[in-house]
């Protein structure tokens, strides 16, 4: 619905022990009723050479979803963890992070709905950030607009404590 630039902030890239396939991600938002899909950048761009085991996730104070349903916010993910990585077509599976690499960088705010539930992801504005669309098609967040159909996933949970969800 809406994508801006936020200026300057750190950022988490998620480097992973496993080459990631095209169409796999990690689950990411600002909030934890809705995730963003954010591809691997298993694509290279001018600037970098493929990196298939990376996910550059987003902002520091971002949620990832885990293995387990609970969230974790990006800053506090460390070599060793196990992440949660799925496909466009919805297939997961868990991997383990070698490394999480934390820098400084423009950002960039995706805000997106779906149905009635509405969301938003904090990510790099690079060119290498990519979002799936439903063909499988992949859109960098320095071309994507408003209007442009990504993948998304909505959490069950309404409210979350400490990375667990709760009744409210």
């Amino acid at each position: 619905t809406e994508v801006k630039d936020v200026g300057m902030g750190e950022r988490a890239c998620i480097d992973t022990v496993a080459i990631l396939g095209m169409g796999e991600g990690m689950l990411v938002g600002n909030t934890a009723s809705i995730f963003l899909l954010i591809h691997n950048e298993s694509i290279g761009s001018s600037f970098t050479s493929p990196r298939p085991f990376r996910v550059n996730a987003g902002a520091v104070h971002c949620y990832i979803l885990m293995p387990d349903g609970s969230t974790r916010y990006l800053s506090e993910l460390s070599t060793g963890d196990r992440v949660l990585v799925v496909s466009n077509s919805g297939k997961a599976r868990v991997v383990a992070i070698g490394r999480v690499k934390i820098e400084r960088r423009p950002l960039r705010l995706v805000k997106i709905r779906a149905g009635e539930v509405e969301g938003s992801a904090t990510v790099q504005n690079a060119e290498t950030i990519r979002f799936i669309r439903p063909d499988g098609s992949l859109v960098s967040v320095t071309e994507l607009k408003p209007g442009d159909r990504i993948l998304s996933h909505i959490a069950e949970a309404g409210a979350r404590h400490f990375g667990r969800a709760v009744k409210e």
